[in-house]
């Protein structure tokens, strides 16, 4: 993180591409205008994106640290910052405060196999987890990806997605949660199909993030198969607004979600109170 973190870095829009059928989600690619001021991050952590005069908002890295020259991030128009961003052109500057929070626990996964498990908008760094496990594929066995959405067109990065169901090192399950014409995979919610595909705990970390509903309904099929709670991990980023501890917007009992977290393993977090 830059000396002084109030301060937003300028970024140029490089790319920007629609992620839905529907158009509310759209990705960006971003480059530091001065590359003396590019940063080192990790899979899970955020960024504040700012345009001027509409605010700022935070939104997790989907690039991986193994993908050069960029920073992407997925964005969701929902409000008066996501709009600004999906109206910005290629070649506009943004503000850009980070690397924001902590991680996933990468060095904890070397050795294990790990499940990904993620419905919908909230595959962004999941995306890039799994990408920086395909650029260090010999630390990690196996590597299950469960992904989901309501139909085909909101999955996110479909073009990738296509070339992993290629891969040979890699379980990939998409279902989408009602049939839809000239869908050849699996049909379920995410919680079902995870019930169906069982991937064994043994030496085994999850990593679950989606909509708090497909969350609720996965936790107890994971503990079901046998899943402690040490080695499930999610994140939070929902919850944050400044980034940086001050404005107690996601304070959670004694921690704030954007300087501890957003990823939080399940023992930690039913340690807190029942508010996330």
């Amino acid at each position: 993180m830059p000396d002084n973190c109030y301060i937003p870095i300028p970024v140029t829009v490089d790319k920007i591409r629609e992620e839905s059928d529907d158009k509310t989600l759209r990705t960006f690619d971003l480059s530091f205008c001065d590359e003396k001021q590019a940063f080192d991050y990790l899979p899970g952590q955020f960024c504040q994106l700012s345009v001027l005069g509409k605010g700022e908002a935070p939104f997790g890295i989907a690039s991986s640290p193994t993908e050069k020259g960029f920073l992407r991030f997925t964005v969701n128009r929902v409000g008066v910052v996501t709009t600004a961003l999906h109206y910005l052109k290629q070649g506009e500057t943004i503000g850009l405060r980070g690397p924001l929070g902590n991680h996933y626990p990468v060095e904890k996964f070397k050795g294990q196999n790990v499940v990904i498990i993620s419905g919908g908008f909230a595959f962004t760094t999941l995306r890039s987890l799994a990408v920086y496990m395909f650029a260090h594929r010999k630390d990690f066995a196996d590597i299950t990806v469960i992904y989901g959405a309501r139909r085909p067109g909101l999955l996110l990065y479909r073009d990738e997605l296509a070339e992993w169901e290629k891969r040979d090192d890699l379980n990939l399950h998409l279902t989408i949660d009602k049939e839809v014409s000239g869908w050849d995979k699996r049909v379920g919610f995410v919680p079902t199909v995870t019930k169906e595909v069982a991937p064994s705990p043994k030496d085994t970390w999850a990593v679950v993030c989606g909509p708090p509903v497909m969350i609720k309904y996965t936790l107890p099929v994971l503990f079901d198969l046998g899943f402690p709670p040490e080695r499930i991990y999610t994140s939070l980023e929902r919850r944050m607004k400044c980034g940086i501890g001050k404005c107690g917007r996601c304070n959670i009992g004694s921690k704030y979600v954007c300087a501890d977290g957003p990823v939080f393993s399940y023992a930690e977090l039913q340690e807190l109170p029942e508010q996330y």
